[in-house]
């Protein structure tokens, strides 16, 4: 499990290499540009999701045991 964590966090960590002066319709440096952009509304979905399926993962595997 820990290395799930460790990728995710390695990959999650890595897209703020991608950082940009502010664009759209919102100032680049507050919280609600990156719920409002679609570039980042969709990746912060697509980090939440892998999060909840590799808790799901852990949560299943630890009920065999």
């Amino acid at each position: 499990m820990k290395k799930y964590f460790l990728l995710l966090a390695a990959v999650s960590a890595s897209l703020s290499a991608l950082a940009h002066e502010g664009h759209g319709h919102t100032h680049g440096f507050t919280i609600q540009h990156y719920f409002v952009e679609p570039e980042h509304a969709l990746a912060a979905l697509a980090v939440v999701a892998i999060g909840l399926l590799l808790f799901k993962r852990y949560r299943t595997a630890a009920s065999k045991k």
